[in-house]
């Protein structure tokens, strides 16, 4: 498997007459080292020995012209390469900068030190040629031609601002900083060079993208664990050759697929198992065989325990196939997750956000076997949205009654998608069976109302949450809509404008007007009415200032406004308030009051 593995000085990587030079292949990830790792080398470099040991590098030889020029593919390595190429050009910045100090054998160094970093065989006539992202190459064109190791080019635009250029030039600050310490710096120049000459990297060879890949994974895997995501590339990069696909094209590819998914680690791994689970039947088809009499020879079912093994034997099978009909996938998802920036604003995507607002991902399952095969089942744009408007009623009142159990979701979702495809279902039939099961199993309306009337913020503040805002929502025309959903940036994280608000105000320290208000002035009573209603619904709202609100008095919620006149109390214009607006006191029978009117009106929304 590996052609090759020896340590090298660093003027040997780069050494000067050969015909070898380095590539950093398009896929791999931008230049990403910043001031912590090249202080660590440049510190370690100084104050250790001549020979000290600096890490390695896997490369793929590439030689396979007649021009005998030696192309190494680094697989694993690059930053480290690109930061000691970097180095080196620094250095002889500062060698050609204070060059009429030195003697010939010093100047000749110089030279020695030009054709390290040269190498007219490679495509960009350096050692290196490094990685495009984010501009790395312009960036370190750039570098080279202001030291006129190359042909001028252009200035990439920004250059300063990002890591490449950074690197060099702390590079250039550190050298001066440490020769300026010393009583000679010619020599102190030389001393930095002859460390970084010496220091030891070791070149592991291998002959192919699968061997290189292989052993990638076995080296990380002694680390830091890969993600079984990471280990599904991985096995992808290495299967690339046998199936006559290029490796640059499979990681561009699956770069394509995890863009669909969101960077979100969760979220990419709850798509593989949805893919799974929901087209199980027809994955399973070219491995059942006589000799297999398991009907699913893969698995009954996609876990985070067997996930790779169940893709590394798809991935082997046809990997092309595969490929193509994963993404399509994968962009299908990413119209369930809302980032399909085409279907913004229409009623497909209404639903879904409210979908996704309800945390209803679980249907995502079923939503992604519907959608792909849209057109065989006969359904309608329309068809998907009554679907996902039914869905969402199911798991607003899934997620307050924990009925059905969360842990028989998966298994409900796909034994819907089987019942389908064994009956032939086609069209409305489709639909209606699904709400058909999903009634069968739902929460009684009985129950719901328990739970609606019971402490609900306790209960599930997210389902809390998302009926107050559908409350509000029902009754608001396009000239007073009012995005309750919108989120503001606070201390790097995402809040929500509109929170929900407790008329009569959590926490432990009741105060006195409230004690007056709500218990004539009992603080025992105010405390055991604060335990039995704070968190039923008829005791919440929606508002954009609940901290402003916070403790103050029934009168002063009410009427609050901003520093602009604008009311932003009960009066603020949303219809759930239209009946706090006119109030001149909160006590526990309006409370209960206003719970049954809301539930009565909850059970008619949320009707299945």
């Amino acid at each position: 498997m590996i052609k090759s593995v020896n340590q090298y000085p660093i003027s040997s990587i780069f050494e000067k007459d050969t015909k070898a030079y380095f590539v950093i292949p398009k896929y791999q990830r931008e230049y990403t080292w910043t001031t912590l790792q090249w202080k660590d080398l440049f510190d370690d470099l100084c104050e250790n020995d001549e020979g000290y040991f600096i890490g390695s590098i896997i490369c793929i030889n590439n030689s396979d012209d007649g021009l005998g020029k030696i192309p190494f593919e680094v697989i694993d390595g690059q930053q480290r390469l690109t930061t000691i190429s970097l180095l080196l050009t620094s250095i002889y910045n500062t060698l050609v900068k204070y060059k009429n100090e030195m003697n010939d054998d010093q100047q000749s160094e110089i030279v020695f030190l030009r054709k390290r970093l040269v190498q007219p065989l490679s495509p960009n006539n350096l050692m290196l040629v490094p990685q495009n992202q984010n501009h790395n190459d312009e960036d370190y064109l750039t570098i080279m031609s202001d030291n006129g190791l190359i042909e001028k080019t252009k200035r990439a635009a920004n250059f300063g601002n990002r890591k490449i250029s950074k690197c060099y030039k702390y590079f250039l600050t550190r050298i001066e900083q440490e020769i300026a310490e010393t009583d000679n710096r010619i020599d102190s120049l030389f001393t930095i060079l002859n460390k970084i000459n010496y220091a030891v990297l070791v070149k592991i060879e291998v002959s192919s993208h699968a061997e290189a890949y292989t052993l990638f994974e076995s080296l990380n895997n002694r680390g830091t664990p890969l993600t079984a995501i990471d280990l599904m590339k991985n096995l992808i990069l290495a299967r690339s050759e046998k199936a006559n696909i290029s490796t640059e094209k499979c990681f561009n590819l699956w770069n394509e697929l995890l863009m669909c998914l969101t960077d979100d680690y969760s979220t990419q791994e709850r798509f593989f198992r949805h893919y799974y689970n929901a087209f199980k039947q027809k994955l399973n088809e070219p491995f059942r065989s006589n000799d297999i009499k398991k009907k699913d020879p893969l698995g009954y079912i996609a876990t985070r325990s067997n996930l790779l093994k169940i893709y590394e034997i798809l991935i082997d099978k046809n990997l092309q196939l595969f490929l193509d009909d994963i993404i399509l996938c994968g962009k299908i998802y990413s119209k369930l997750l809302l980032t399909d920036e085409e279907m913004k604003k229409n009623d497909l995507y209404k639903s879904l956000q409210n979908l996704s607002r309800i945390q209803g991902a679980p249907a995502y399952l079923l939503l992604l076997y519907l959608m792909k095969e849209a057109d065989y089942l006969q359904l309608k744009e329309k068809n998907i949205v009554e679907l996902i408007n039914f869905l969402t009623r199911f798991f607003v009142r899934r997620n307050l009654t924990d009925t059905p159990n969360t842990r028989d979701l998966t298994t409900i979702f796909m034994n819907l998608i089987d019942e389908i495809q064994t009956n032939n279902l086609l069209g409305n039939s489709v639909v209606k069976t699904i709400e058909k099961r999903l009634i069968e199993l739902s929460a009684s309306d009985d129950l719901f109302k328990e739970k609606l009337q019971g402490k609900i913020y306790e209960e599930n503040s997210g389902v809390a949450r998302y009926i107050l805002c559908s409350l509000a929502e029902r009754h608001m025309t396009d000239e007073k809509f009012r995005d309750l959903w919108e989120q503001n940036d606070y201390n790097g994280k995402k809040v929500y404008a509109w929170t929900i608000e407790h008329i009569f105000p959590e926490g432990e320290n009741v105060p006195q007007c409230w004690i007056d208000m709500i218990a004539g002035g009992d603080r025992t009573l105010a405390k055991k009415y604060l335990e039995e209603y704070t968190h039923k619904l008829g005791n919440l709202t929606i508002t954009a200032y609940n901290s402003a609100l916070s403790n103050k008095s029934f009168i002063d919620k009410r009427d609050r406004k901003n520093n602009d006149g604008k009311y932003v109390g009960y009066k603020n214009g949303l219809q759930i308030n239209d009946g706090l607006k006119d109030e001149t006191e909160w006590t526990k029978e309006k409370i209960i009051e206003r719970t049954e009117i809301l539930t009565t009106e909850l059970l008619a929304i949320f009707k299945l």
